[in-house]
């Protein structure tokens, strides 16, 4: 009985850190949209990891990459956070966005570990779900 206790009080433990990461890496992703609602590319642009910071260089070149490429995550309707999965080590969470015309859109964030917290190392578009686009 002891054992099964302790195995219980064990995965409850494993399963709140694992909550616990998944909180903290969608306020993030949260946190990125809502500066580019508000048109802060400075502030969305420290949600990047180091590396997507080098590839763009500024704030700017970054904002126009997102206004450009991913229209749907400048200016979303609504945002739904599905599943957070490994990925050949690498955690990726999948994301629902609804644009501002209603069309559905399921996007794929590449999440990195940095003493300074999680920062979000890529975003891939899955595809967009409404069969009508």
């Amino acid at each position: 009985m002891r054992r099964f206790v302790f195995a219980l009080y064990l995965c409850a433990g494993l399963a709140s850190g694992a909550f616990a990461q998944s909180d903290e890496i969608e306020a993030n992703i949260s946190a990125q949209i809502q500066a580019f609602k508000a048109d802060d590319f400075t502030t969305a642009f420290t949600f990047a990891s180091p590396n997507i910071q080098r590839l763009f260089q500024t704030p700017e070149n970054f904002g126009v990459m997102v206004k450009r490429g991913y229209p749907m995550v400048w200016r979303p309707a609504d945002v739904r956070f599905l599943e957070l999965r490994e990925v050949a080590g690498a955690l990726w969470q999948k994301v629902m966005i609804t644009d501002g015309e209603g069309r559905v859109h399921i996007l794929d964030y590449q999440m990195v570990p940095l003493e300074t917290g999680w920062k979000i190392n890529g975003v891939q578009l899955l595809g967009n779900s409404d069969p009508a686009a």
